[in-house]
């Protein structure tokens, strides 16, 4: 009884028998897998980051002084984007001051000195929750291509076996063009679930990070004049910035 060259037992034997095909399907099997590494990876890290930094939040609206904050930062370890830029703002605040009565040739301001050590931090940090984002861009741009490169040189395959059988009946030519387009399916297939994942990542990360602006803002403000946001709005009571006692 001979085997149909239909459905995906054809396909596979096909791929299997040819080493540009295999080659071409290796590769995007390699993708899809790396693709939904990164999408499940970046996901949970941007849930766990979010529950963490709900939870910082909450800690740096309920201290009434630098001194209560610095020590919660230093029994814990910080996990969260929030906090490490809460602990490299209080350093940054507490070096410029121990450092500023004997340096009367001070090269910035003590705000100055806070706002870089500040954004040098925010930097790091963006930089290192959105690492992999741009494999998975390339991933969702470049997969239909690569399918259709294999779709490409299915069908030549294909043309060459009809032109040495001599025929071309719709068995003969069906088989091995069906066999090809299938290469462009499965490049589609890998790339818009990256595409889709990709655009709510980047969403949900833009997000994120404009809520960490927000708070550099208002952490500057603390550190700088030792009222917060809303105690400048005069939901609460000023306290004393107090960078000795921090220390």
């Amino acid at each position: 009884m001979q085997t149909s060259h239909f459905g995906i037992d054809g396909f596979l034997l096909h791929v299997a028998e040819n080493p540009l095909a295999l080659t071409i399907g290796v590769i995007l099997l390699f993708m899809s897998l790396l693709s939904w590494y990164l999408l499940f990876s970046k996901t949970i890290t941007l849930i766990f980051i979010k529950a963490r930094t709900r939870r910082f939040r909450r800690q740096f609206e309920k201290v009434d002084s630098l001194q209560a904050l610095n020590k919660i930062l230093r029994q814990e370890i910080t996990h969260d984007p929030f906090s490490r830029l809460t602990l490299h703002g209080i350093q940054a605040a507490v070096h410029h001051e121990r450092i500023a009565p004997n340096r009367a040739n001070l090269i910035c301001s003590h705000s100055e000195f806070i706002t870089r050590a500040m954004r040098r931090i925010i930097n790091k940090e963006t930089e290192s929750l959105k690492a992999g984002l741009s494999i998975l861009a390339s991933i969702a741009s470049t997969a239909p291509f690569i399918g259709l490169l294999g779709t490409v040189l299915g069908i030549y395959g294909a043309l060459m076996q009809i032109s040495s059988a001599g025929s071309a009946s719709l068995e003969t030519v069906a088989a091995p063009v069906g066999e090809a387009l299938i290469m462009t399916a499965i490049g589609l297939a890998v790339a818009i679930p990256a595409v889709l994942g990709y655009n709510a990542l980047v969403r949900g990360y833009q997000a994120y990070f404009s809520e960490l602006d927000a708070f550099a803002h208002d952490l500057y403000a603390y550190l700088n004049t030792g009222d917060k946001v809303m105690q400048q709005l005069g939901a609460l009571p000023p306290q004393p910035l107090t960078l000795q006692e921090a220390a």
